[in-house]
């Protein structure tokens, strides 16, 4: 058998039919051999998928699996010292695609699973290390699967390739939030018109509200918690490297949010939920009377510690949705190491629920679907945009579908493909600065420079003197 005593790679049509025959596999030799012409080295690149679809096409499972066996066991024993007739062959993979190829070991591999997942480059005994790889900028990569050599970028590093900033975006994300936030106000002036008489509908059975006794000062205390995650919010922005996209994706949430609070409250008007109220129907007259109230309340940012007092708005909480959403954005944006931060602002969000319901100024329901909407559209909003990459591989339906159900996301998020990593700077740099002085003083000069010196007025005015004489 010549077969035998030659490498796989020189291996004739003839030799293939042979080594089929000697592996019990006989029977495949016209359908791999005289159909398709198979020699040594199509026979060390054909693979599972080759055998079952056209021209092959091998009807039986078993014939598949032992035949893929066989093969396997002939590309073990292949001994071939050239890189680049490995690629060639299929026998290791090209760089070109980010992976490499690491000796085959249980122990390497079950140590670069635990520190993969520990989250950082070392396992927890400290004895082993990951390697380099330096076609994925450093990460570690996941096997996979637990003997195999092959590794790919692990998921967790699924960062965007493309950070532009757009700040035309954010521009419009910022006047589409405003826009929704003038439409609240208006919309608020609206339902207070119809809001309930007190003594003909009485507040509504609420499990909560009937066993927390009102507490009077908990609803300015809520507004002053949702104040404090607005300024830690503020900080974030400023000094996160890519603030302009952070702006442009909350003003974007944040409209929309509101928007469909718009529509909530003015289809259904509940009866005031605390007796403490003072709320009766306010008729403005004229739309300028209500404009100019829906104006007091769009600047004092519809809070009562502004001197605002509106009523009817029940069908959702804004306080509720203002409170979550700056608690989801602060723990999204910032390190995961930083668990004070975390803690603190999950903290102030359920104690700023907790004095909304202590102050009886929303039903119990207002406040669990103000939750349960922000928190959903934010993890749906984060997941899309994560998750980028899975939608340029199915452009037919899932990006047309993409762009009916979520127009702004798709407009405001097509140049993003991955996670925002969270790296923070500096709003100025020294040499910002430098340039911005250097700036003013150019214009400083040049304005000088057009305006006359004292000096020089005493001249005019001498030589006018000389040509009235």
């Amino acid at each position: 058998m010549s077969w035998e005593v030659k490498p796989v790679t020189t291996w004739s049509v003839q030799d293939v039919r042979e080594w089929l025959i000697h592996s019990g596999l006989g029977h495949l030799a016209h359908a791999v051999c005289t159909e398709n012409l198979i020699d040594g080295q199509a026979l060390l690149m054909l693979k599972e998928e080759d055998l079952r679809r056209h021209p092959l096409i091998l009807p039986t499972l078993g014939d598949i699996k032992h035949l893929i066996y066989r093969v396997n066991t002939l590309r073990a024993g292949v001994n071939i010292t050239d890189e680049r007739e490995k690629i060639s062959l299929g026998l290791i993979k090209s760089t070109s695609f980010q992976s490499e190829v690491v000796d085959c070991s249980t122990s390497d591999s079950e140590s670069e699973i635990s520190s993969t997942q520990n989250g950082n480059g070392h396992n927890q005994g400290g004895s082993h290390h990951n390697p380099t790889y330096p076609m994925n900028g450093g990460a570690p990569l996941l096997p996979l699967c637990s003997t195999c050599s092959q590794h790919l970028r692990s998921s967790r590093f699924n960062r965007s390739t493309r950070l532009e900033s757009e700040k035309w975006k954010t521009a419009l994300a910022m006047g589409y939030g405003l826009c929704v936030s003038w439409l609240t106000a208006v919309t608020m002036t609206v339902v207070h018109d119809r809001v309930p008489d007190m003594e003909k509908y009485p507040p509504l059975p609420d499990l909560l509200l009937d066993n927390i006794p009102h507490i009077p000062w908990a609803f300015d205390m809520a507004e002053l918690t949702g104040m404090t995650l607005f300024v830690i919010w503020i900080l974030v922005l400023m000094f996160h490297k890519h603030r302009f996209i952070l702006a442009r994706r909350f003003f974007s949430i944040a409209g929309t949010i509101f928007l469909l609070r718009c529509v909530t409250m003015l289809i259904t008007s509940l009866s005031v939920p605390g007796v403490h109220l003072d709320c009766k129907p306010a008729p403005y007259g004229t739309w300028a009377k209500r404009l100019h109230a829906a104006y007091i309340i769009w600047s004092g940012g519809g809070m009562s510690i502004q001197g605002v007092r509106t009523c009817g708005d029940y069908i959702f909480s804004g306080h509720t949705v203002s409170l979550t959403l700056l608690n989801f954005f602060i723990t999204e944006y910032t390190s995961r190491n930083i668990y004070f931060l975390h803690t603190f602002t999950w903290v102030c969000n359920c104690f700023g629920i907790f004095f909304i319901l202590a102050a009886h100024e929303h039903y119990s329901i207002d406040v669990f679907i103000a939750f349960y909407i922000t928190s959903r559209l934010f993890l749906y909003y984060h997941t899309l945009v994560n998750n980028r990459a899975l939608f340029k591989s199915h452009q037919s339906f899932d990006a047309k579908r993409t762009w009916f159900y979520f127009p702004l996301f798709s407009f405001f998020e097509q140049n993003i493909d991955g996670r925002i990593p969270n790296e923070f700077e500096l709003p100025l740099t020294s040499v910002d600065l430098h340039n911005i002085v250097i700036k003013f003083s150019h214009k400083f000069s040049a304005f000088s420079e057009k305006i006359p010196s004292p000096r020089s007025r005493g001249i005019k005015r001498e030589k006018s003197k000389s040509k009235v004489k």
